[in-house]
């Protein structure tokens, strides 16, 4: 199934494009997340363009040197250079700050993380925490509940509220999903 994952994320000529230019971001710990590969995925179960819809295109990457928003913008700027030319909003978040803005954007405390994979781990819907680079690939829950359209809750993220919200969200692009009824509080 990870060949199939690889395979069908390069389908998106962004996450390609992205890949391709890897070495220039020069991300400590960087990872190609989110949105931009589960969507890809399901864009094509859906028949639709891979690229359909992707708002955007998230980097994670980890670097407790400079912890401030203003080296994050640093590193935004670098990105911005790097792959401005693709015409997509592409967003670098430095993992090891997010604990200092999580709660007062999204109301619930967040622990300080330790890596990106860290951060992979906590998006609030299992089937979607996966992260890419060259030659890795990260799905600590597996590929399965992805292909499968099964949206649960994160036991490591058990925000009620922000699933409900994430998972309608997802299931009003591709009504195929599945929202398990029974997630945990």
């Amino acid at each position: 199934m990870q060949e199939r994952f690889i395979a069908d994320i390069l389908r998106n000529r962004n996450n390609r494009a992205i890949l391709e230019r890897w070495p220039a971001l020069n991300l400590p710990d960087g990872w190609l997340v989110a949105g931009c590969l589960f969507q890809t995925v399901w864009n094509l179960r859906s028949g639709r363009a891979p690229e359909a819809g992707i708002k955007d295109y998230d980097l994670f990457y980890f670097d407790t040197s400079d912890t401030s928003e203003a080296g994050e913008r640093r590193v935004q700027a670098r990105i911005d250079e790097a792959l401005g030319d693709l015409g997509i909003t592409v967003e670098a978040s430095n993992q090891a700050r997010v604990h200092l803005w999580y709660e007062s954007h999204f109301g619930h405390p967040y622990e300080e993380l330790r890596s990106a994979r860290d951060g992979i781990d906590r998006f609030l819907v299992p089937a979607t925490c996966v992260g890419v680079r060259p030659g890795e690939l990260y799905a600590p829950n597996g590929l399965a509940m992805l292909y499968d359209g099964l949206l649960t809750m994160n036991p490591l993220v058990p925000h009620r509220d922000l699933f409900h919200e994430k998972s309608t969200s997802y299931r009003a692009r591709w009504s195929w999903l599945q929202i398990q009824a029974d997630c945990p509080t």
